[in-house]
């Protein structure tokens, strides 16, 4: 009589995905399930790594044919200049349709109002809502993972938004055996986040193998930079740096891209993509967590901000 621990586990199937072409599958797998449940999905596309991934994934995902989406930018005004350079030469590469929503337009009408701290990250929100209910999108991808912050990771693949654009944790639905509900009621609409089980490492493990192009602010760099908040912030007309804040010539690079107002650098010497993934395999802290200023406002800032309609 043998029992479970006689039995050794197999090791040389020569079948066996890897663990990268399974993260793949699964999100090549989201992006066809929503195609077939939705009537007008679209893709939130920033320039930056994850919405680059997810873009990636997509083309993928409808090869040979065209992606049956189009792509949606919230433009804070604070952008960095590298990234929306980026976001538009990939666009017109593969002939896609970028909606534009931009926090300017709502600032000048007076439905928003600028932040004492000249941050834009959280003023998003209106610009975003008013593009999904103009657009009538009823499904968005976002390329939010489970790794970078304990809101996140509290969100099902599929994430139903209410007729306000807000989330609401016990509304959440299982997901058991990767079968996603998408059904939604006039009004409402899904956030949807293929990336959900990837990890930092694995995002950048899959660029590599893909030979995926990112903005070169990803990599090590000399910057003017300078100290808030224990990070280094470029110096841009959102209000930094103060009288007494020096600023620095530094070798850095960015772990994530928003609002250069709240998006810090750390660091670096990573110019190429081994030694990048080399650092991030040594790092203690997420990149949300080490470099993102509107993060540390307060232990549930992420939280509120997803109730009020945040990606």
């Amino acid at each position: 009589m043998t029992t479970a621990t006689d039995s050794p586990v197999r090791t040389d199937n020569p079948f066996a995905l890897s663990h990268l072409d399974a993260l793949e599958a699964e999100s090549v797998h989201i992006f066809r399930e929503v195609a077939g449940e939705f009537e007008r999905p679209v893709i939130l596309f920033s320039g930056g790594k994850d919405s680059i991934l997810m873009l990636h994934l997509a083309l993928k995902a409808f090869a040979p044919a065209a992606i049956p989406f189009s792509l949606l930018h919230v433009d804070t005004g604070h952008n960095f200049p590298e990234v929306l350079a980026y976001r538009d030469r990939v666009v017109a590469e593969h002939n896609l349709r970028l909606h534009v929503a931009h926090v300017q337009d709502f600032i000048d009408d007076g439905r928003l109002r600028e932040r004492p701290d000249g941050t834009r990250n959280p003023l998003q929100t209106v610009p975003l809502l008013d593009a999904i209910e103009k657009g009538r999108f009823d499904a968005v991808f976002g390329g939010g993972r489970r790794d970078e912050e304990k809101a996140r990771a509290k969100e099902r693949v599929f994430s139903l938004r209410d007729e306000f654009g807000a989330w609401d944790p016990r509304r959440q639905r299982p997901e058991l055996w990767s079968l996603y509900n998408g059904r939604h009621a006039v009004g409402e609409h899904v956030r949807v986040f293929p990336l959900s089980n990837w990890t930092e490492l694995d995002v950048w493990q899959y660029i590599e193998r893909e030979g995926i192009e990112l903005p070169e602010i990803y990599y090590a760099h000399e910057r003017d930079v300078f100290s808030r908040g224990g990070m280094w912030l470029t110096a841009g007309e959102w209000g930094g740096p103060k009288d007494s804040e020096p600023v620095e010539r530094r070798l850095v690079r960015y772990r994530t891209v928003g609002d250069m107002s709240c998006t810090g650098a750390v660091d670096s010497d990573a110019t190429t993509i081994e030694a990048v993934i080399a650092e991030i395999a040594a790092s203690r802290l997420t990149e949300r967590g080490a470099t993102r200023a509107d993060d540390k406002l307060s232990e549930a800032a992420m939280e509120d901000r997803k109730r009020e309609g945040y990606f």
